[in-house]
């Protein structure tokens, strides 16, 4: 048969648009500029710009190294170690665990963990609908329709004040049907940087009861939000403490820096030894068909931290090391602003938490910033705080402050 003949059997699919984020930053590195900045990623940063490997990784790799390990598979569900320490570090001292009732298998790093808490939702409530945030992480909306799950969103994002909308967000829930599933950021919420403070968690969890929504907390900055372990997880400990069954997508990409080992974990709270027992066969058999079983490099880590005190105590110091850098930067970007009078109120810099900043600016101004200063973000308005840098602060402010007096509409910031 001649080529001219033969089927093509494949031109009907769709091309979809690149993802935004990954874009973003390969537009960043194909610009040649000196000046280049990249505040689109989300990936931790030194004060020289440089990726960061945390002395304690290379220390325990060192160890893992010379005392050998095997390359054979790990089970389905993963380093049961693993998988028992990290639901210690997310949930701490809690009945559940005592008890035996948390099902969980580590998982492909965060965003494995959501895929797989999202096919087991599928199974126990196919007819469910999970509801975001608005905005939120722009993943969740592919995993969730991966999963092939109904979605709706709730307001969120306030953009008067550049804070949260708690109002709309009660209202919004309040709508949601019986078994429906709730998203929630436990801590350091992506893309805004907002959070709800823990008077705001208890009516959001007095919610969820009264109406009998599930809640599915996604925690990928526990102690890189603030440099305490306990505090970012104290919205999950609340909900866990009050009874819920709830879900639980975790992640050690950023507050180990173990970005490309995808070590994550999800698990979930259920009110018998009996229920977890069969829950615990769904997940596994969730992941059998997905990715067989995870690969161990990255729990060998994770353990070799969390099982050794000594270690533990210098991960915690490197960790909020991170964390204060990054509150420093978001001080001195509003301070130089301000300093600036550059338009617009600035306080939100400071007041938000985590990783990423909800700047405010529009999408007019965020590709001129491109375009123009050389200066990388998404057409949210999204930063990362961690590609903002002692060094660079300066030329971001002023780039901030001329597109915003010159180069595009006047918005409300």
């Amino acid at each position: 048969m001649s080529d001219s003949k033969q089927q093509e059997f494949f031109a009907h699919v769709p091309e979809l648009p690149p993802d935004v984020i990954f874009i973003t930053k390969t537009m960043h590195d194909n610009d040649k500029n000196p000046k280049k900045v990249d505040l689109g990623i989300g990936a931790y940063r030194d004060d020289n710009g440089k990726p960061l490997v945390l002395n304690i990784v290379r220390k325990v790799e060192k160890e893992i190294a010379q005392e050998g390990f095997s390359k054979e598979y790990l089970g389905i569900a993963g380093d049961q170690t693993f998988v028992k320490n990290a639901e210690t570090l997310v949930y701490g001292k809690s009945k559940a665990l005592d008890e035996g009732r948390i099902a969980g298998v580590q998982a492909l790093s965060g965003t494995g963990a959501l895929r797989v808490l999202t096919s087991f939702i599928k199974i126990a409530y196919p007819n469910a609908t999970v509801w975001i945030p608005n905005p939120t992480w722009s993943n969740h909306s592919s995993i969730n329709a991966h999963s092939n799950l109904k979605e709706a969103k709730y307001r969120y994002w306030h953009p008067e004040t550049c804070g949260l909308d708690f109002k709309g967000l009660l209202e919004d829930l309040s709508k949601a049907k019986e078994n429906d599933v709730v998203l929630l950021h436990a801590c350091a919420h992506n893309p805004t940087g907002v959070d709800p403070k823990l008077e705001q968690w208890e009516q959001i969890a007095h919610l969820c009861h009264k109406k009998k929504l599930i809640p599915f907390f996604d925690i990928a900055y526990q102690g890189f939000a603030s440099g305490d372990l306990d505090k970012d997880a104290a919205a999950i400990r609340l909900f866990a403490n009050k009874g819920f069954e709830l879900l639980c997508a975790q992640s050690f990409a950023k507050n180990l820096g173990l970005y490309s080992e995808r070590i994550g974990c999800a698990s979930i709270i259920c009110k018998s030894t009996e229920v977890k027992k069969a829950v615990q066969t769904q997940l596994n058999s969730i992941a059998r068909a997905m990715y067989s079983n995870p690969p161990s490099h990255g729990a060998f880590i994770v353990n070799k931290i969390l099982n050794d005190s000594n270690n533990k105590q210098l991960w915690i110091k490197e960790m909020k090391g991170m964390a204060d850098r990054i509150i420093e930067m978001r001080k001195l970007l509003r301070s130089k602003l301000e300093q600036l009078k550059t338009p617009g109120t600035w306080n939100h810099i400071t007041d938000q938490i985590g990783m990423f900043c909800y700047t405010g600016l529009t999408t007019e101004q965020c590709e001129i910033l491109m375009s123009k200063h050389h200066i990388y973000l998404l057409k949210s308005g999204r930063i990362s705080m961690a590609g903002v840098n002692s060094k660079n602060v300066d030329y971001i402010a002023d780039a901030f402050n001329d597109v915003i007096k010159n180069h595009a509409p006047k918005s409300k910031l």
